[in-house]
């Protein structure tokens, strides 16, 4: 079996790996000799992804989240009697979902890309299969900077160009991430059990519900500033230096500089032939993830959850998983599940139930993910070694 280690991922994906503008990504812990490509910024790229510090951290985190789960009495892997209600069908033909969600997230990237240059679809389809998997698996979310550094080593785009794109869907995501929990908090009702906890943690069901609300204000806040340094840039910069420069004059002129490099990915939205096709991917992936988890809760026994309640469920998901993470998601994916669930659910349900739901969407989605992402891989090793 053909090594994970991001060289050789570079070797396989990319017929010039010296190309000037592309960070190298070699193994965590390799020392890097500093002169890594400048950009038209004048910034480098970041030279490797994970370093031993970086990797203690992750473990420390895995240990702390299995220790919240087992405190919060929160099965990681569920006895056998929570399983009682599954119906075995429905994970074949949810997998076939996730597997449709992947697709359309892979693949609506071609058009933020195509909007800066064209690159073949099959090429942004093996690249952000890979991307995915790295998401899943390295930890505090650096597999993020993965596809922008495989695109631009073959194709006539810049690390930051790239990394701009990412940016934009993210963007993107964190608004469609918005209007679902806003549709599911308008109309999904939660909080019927406001009153209980979430397991034996010392989180009541009435503070995710203003956690979401919260969240939902804020990240409110954070597009409206994306806005202005899209629409009104030079305004919106002169603010920030001003405002932030007040503590350090520094910080304020890297954070400008940062959201204006952020904001350079959004260049596609005034172009219809290029939003369009990559709000469609958009909308389908997010539906498709909505329907599927609404078909796996109620596979596994948790009926009554509904279109909107589906929509608090994937939004607090989301949110649970936002900011950086242990390998595979790992403690943050079951707690904000579990966390959705006491929402709509008695803690019977949820600790019953509902933990063989939260385990069965875990697996089938880290399996998924990274086994494609394994494939292709394999399959690119072997046709450039070939």
């Amino acid at each position: 079996m053909p090594s994970s280690s991001p060289s050789e991922l570079d070797v396989s994906l990319h017929d010039d790996p010296t190309d000037a503008g592309c960070p190298a990504l070699p193994m965590p812990g390799a020392h890097s000799d500093g002169a890594g490509a400048r950009t038209e910024e004048g910034t480098a790229p970041p030279s490797r992804l994970l370093s031993w510090k970086s990797g203690l951290a992750a473990v420390v985190l895995l240990a702390a989240f299995a220790w919240l789960l087992h405190i919060g009495a929160l099965p990681i892997v569920p006895d056998r009697a929570a399983f009682g209600h599954v119906r075995w069908w429905v994970i074949p033909v949810y997998a076939l979902i996730w597997g449709i969600v992947v697709l359309s997230r892979a693949g609506r990237w071609y058009w933020l890309l195509k909007a800066t240059h064209a690159v073949p679809m099959s090429r942004v389809l093996r690249v952000s299969f890979i991307g995915l998997a790295a998401l899943t698996i390295l930890p505090f979310r650096a597999g993020e900077l993965v596809r922008p550094t495989l695109i631009c080593r073959r194709d006539k785009i810049s690390w930051w160009a790239a990394t701009g794109t990412v940016g934009a869907e993210r963007v993107v995501d964190g608004l469609f991430v918005c209007a679902v929990l806003f549709l599911g908090l308008a109309f999904g009702h939660p909080g019927a059990n406001s009153g209980s906890r979430v397991g034996r943690l010392p989180l009541e069901v009435s503070m995710v519900v203003s956690a979401a609300y919260s969240a939902l204000a804020l990240f409110t806040c954070l597009f409206v500033t994306l806005a202005l340094f899209y629409w009104r840039r030079e305004w919106a910069r002169s603010v920030v230096e001003k405002l932030v420069g007040l503590a350090s004059p520094a910080l304020a002129a890297k954070l400008a500089g940062a959201l204006e490099r952020f904001t350079d990915g959004l260049r596609f939205l005034p172009r219809a032939r290029f939003t369009l096709p990559f709000l469609a991917g958009t909308v389908s992936y997010w539906l498709f993830n909505t329907l599927g988890i609404e078909l796996l809760a109620w596979g596994c026994g948790l009926n009554g959850l509904t279109f909107f309640p589906t929509c608090v469920v994937l939004g607090v998901l989301c949110l649970g998983v936002l900011a950086p993470q242990a390998p595979g998601f790992f403690g943050a994916f079951q707690i904000s599940l579990y966390a959705a669930l006491a929402l709509y659910f008695t803690p019977e349900q949820v600790v019953g139930p509902g933990s063989a739901f939260v385990f069965l969407l875990y697996v089938v989605q880290l399996v998924l993910t990274i086994g494609i992402g394994a494939v292709v891989f394999v399959y690119e090793t072997v046709a450039r070694v070939s």
